[in-house]
């Protein structure tokens, strides 16, 4: 048996290499942030599988203030949408 692609809600796959958007807070706003999908991984602590992704923003983003750390970040897999394939460089 296989595991199910994870897509996201336009129904294009998320998967390592991906670029990606989703929202994210800074204070008391919402911005949306590019970044490149580094690995896909499930949370089972609360009982149901939950998808999360692990990412590298690439610091592209909405909003007037740039973004301090490029850190990749654990986030959820639930507002994603997937932009294209990450450039190589």
């Amino acid at each position: 048996m296989s595991k199910a692609a994870l897509t996201d809600f336009t129904g294009a796959e998320i998967r390592p290499g991906r670029l990606i958007a989703f929202p994210t807070r800074k204070g008391n706003r919402v911005r949306n942030t590019e970044a490149v999908v580094l690995e896909t991984l499930s949370d089972k602590s609360s009982g149901r599988i939950v998808p999360k992704l692990k990412v590298r923003p690439t610091g592209r983003e909405s909003g007037i203030s740039a973004r301090k750390t490029l850190t990749p970040q654990t986030i959820g897999a639930e507002h994603v949408v997937v932009i294209g394939d990450a450039p190589t460089a």
